[in-house]
């Protein structure tokens, strides 16, 4: 399917081979995440959260110069799409409609990665970056703070002091020290990047799908829990696991 295919304005998305694609899609605006495309990353998150047979996600976004350069402050900026979203925020979670979804989530980084974009990353599994990838999170600088889940996953994947030291300080940090501070899994060339996130999604989707999402339900859902409570959790999910593979 074409971009021009695509029943979306903002994002294209499509299913191959029991792969999904989400691609955000305004290159001219540095894929900025404004409104529109939180309400159609809604639609395509519904859609892969209810499809059985999706093995695992891949995040991209197009054009050369960004996967994504944070918030249209355009929209997002004003006092009185401040009050909108908020309202929205409540009655259509996207975020937690993200870190919800059983199937595993890949992004893949280049260019500007900044604000919402690192938001959205840090909603995906696995991030692999190019090597020109720039981040940053840089609300705190603007009168405002992380609000798109950034505050709570940032600490979670990178670590409490290099989370805040990254928000606190606001500069940007190219892939080789995103990849030090554990923000991304691996880097990669430019030209690389594409086949190297394929590779894995297609890796990924041969694997049996019920131990796959099991596994990630049970590191997911055992990071809020106590470790005998964890352990309790594997071991009910190995079993449903094992029972599903004997009928």
């Amino acid at each position: 399917m074409s971009a021009a295919d695509s029943p979306f304005e903002t994002i294209t998305f499509e299913k191959r081979q029991g792969i999904a694609y989400l691609t955000l899609n305004r290159p001219r605006a540095l894929n900025a995440y404004n409104v529109k495309m939180r309400d159609e990353i809604w639609q395509a998150l519904s859609a892969m959260r209810d499809d059985d047979e999706l093995r695992v996600c891949v995040l991209a976004g197009a054009g050369e110069r960004a996967f994504c350069a944070g918030a249209d402050l355009s929209e997002f900026g004003t006092a009185p799409s401040r009050v909108i979203a908020r309202r929205v925020r409540f009655e259509r979670d996207v975020w937690g409609l993200w870190l919800g979804l059983p199937q595993p989530f890949i992004a893949a980084l280049h260019g500007f990665v900044l604000g919402s974009g690192i938001e959205m990353a840090l909603c995906c599994d696995l991030r692999v970056a190019s090597d020109d990838a720039q981040f940053g999170l840089p609300e705190i600088g603007l009168g405002m703070i992380p609000a798109a889940g950034g505050t709570q996953t940032a600490p979670r994947v990178m670590g409490r002091a290099a989370a805040l030291e990254f928000m606190l300080l606001g500069e940007r940090v190219g892939a080789a020290e995103a990849l030090r501070i554990g923000l991304v899994q691996r880097v990669v060339p430019r030209s690389a990047l594409p086949p190297t996130v394929e590779a894995m999604a297609q890796r990924i989707a041969a694997l049996e799908p019920s131990a796959v999402r099991a596994a990630k339900e049970a590191v997911r859902r055992g990071l809020d829990l106590r470790l005998d409570e964890g352990l309790a959790l594997e071991s009910r999910l190995a079993a449903m696991v094992r029972a599903g593979r004997r009928e």
